[in-house]
C-alpha cells in the first residue's frame, strides 16, 4: 500500500511543521539549476522563509487576501480589495487566490518586479534605516523624484 502523505498531527498547521515544509521547499530551490547562479541563495531563502511565516497566514499555511491586506496596512500602504487581488494574481499568475511559498520565492528571486517584491524590499529598507533621524524628514525628497 502507498504511504499516506504525512499530515501534521494536532490542531492545524502550526509553526514547527510549517517550518519543516518550507525548509523542504528551500532545498528544492537550492537544487534548482535555474537559480544556480543566484548569489547567497541559501541566506536569501532563509530570509524568505522567515518573512513568509511572519505574514498572518491562513490555516492552510498560505498567504491569503486578508494576510496581504494586513501586511500592507502594517506597512502604512493600505490597498483596496481590487488592488490586493491584482497583487495576488500577479504573484500566482492568476491561478490561485492564495500565495504559496513556491510562488513567493519565485517572485522574490524572479527577474520581473512584482508589487509584492517591491513591498518586501521596501520593508527591508525601512528596517535597515533604524535608528531614524530625529526631526521631520526633508519634504523635498518626494518632489525631487523624477
Amino acid at each position: 500500500a502507498m504511504a499516506a502523505p504525512r499530515r501534521p498531527s494536532g490542531g492545524g498547521l502550526r509553526r514547527a511543521p510549517q517550518d519543516g515544509r518550507l525548509e523542504e521547499i528551500n532545498k528544492e530551490f537550492l537544487c534548482d539549476p535555474k537559480f544556480s547562479d543566484e548569489e547567497d541563495l541559501e541566506e536569501k531563502l532563509a530570509v524568505f522563509k522567515e518573512k513568509y511565516m511572519e505574514f498572518d497566514l491562513n490555516n492552510q499555511g498560505e498567504i491569503d487576501l486578508m494576510s496581504v491586506k494586513r501586511m500592507m496596512e502594517k506597512m502604512g500602504a493600505p490597498k483596496t480589495h481590487l488592488e490586493l487581488k491584482k497583487m495576488i494574481s500577479e504573484v500566482t499568475g492568476g491561478v490561485s487566490e492564495t500565495i504559496s511559498y513556491q510562488d513567493f520565492v519565485n517572485v522574490m528571486l524572479g527577474k520581473r518586479s512584482a508589487v509584492l517584491k517591491l513591498v518586501m524590499m521596501f520593508e527591508g529598507k525601512a528596517n535597515e534605516n533604524n535608528p531614524k533621524p530625529s526631526g521631520p524628514p526633508p519634504e523635498r525628497d518626494i518632489a525631487s523624484l523624477p
